[in-house]
């Protein structure tokens, strides 16, 4: 991948905000959600409630599909916007885990306001751990992405 296109798809994958899609009794379901990457660069956090429809997707079927997208500027063509899309698989973080522990930092340090969330017994952490994506930096600008790529490109924990 040459470095144009790295540090675009680092930049996409920095976002604070995906699209998450899942699977509802076998048909697509698409929610947005909260997601920073994991500290190990395995893939993305998410911190989710038991009563979302897209934590009950995940714990009955695991498979999922992110999509991150950059802001759209004013007279942009919507198909020129860079956006990249992750397949991957979502692994409940264990509570009272070193990983939980990891995940509740890089959590809080990017959404301070989350803080109650943490407390409360029904959130749990997942980890989406990519599997394969595609990137697309404009029309005619596209290219599809293995697992090692998507975490090579995702940002590092501070």
């Amino acid at each position: 991948m040459d470095p144009n296109t790295a540090s675009a798809l680092h930049a996409l994958l920095s976002g604070p905000v995906a699209s998450l899609g899942t699977l509802r009794e076998g048909a697509p379901f698409v929610s947005m959600v909260p997601v920073v990457p994991a500290p190990d660069s395995s893939g993305f956090l998410v911190h989710v409630s038991r009563l979302a429809q897209h934590t009950r997707d995940m714990l009955a079927d695991a498979r999922i599909s992110l999509m991150l997208m950059a802001p759209p500027e004013t007279g942009q063509d919507p198909l020129a916007l860079p956006r990249v899309t992750v397949q991957g698989r979502a692994e409940e973080v264990p509570v009272e885990t070193h990983r939980h522990d990891e995940a509740a930092e890089v959590y809080l340090a990017r959404f301070p306001q989350a803080e109650m969330t943490l407390a409360l017994g029904d959130f749990s952490f997942f980890l989406l751990r990519p599997t394969a994506g595609r990137l697309v930096l404009g029309f005619g600008r596209a290219l599809s992405l293995d697992a090692s790529q998507i975490q090579a490109a995702l940002p590092k924990a501070p």
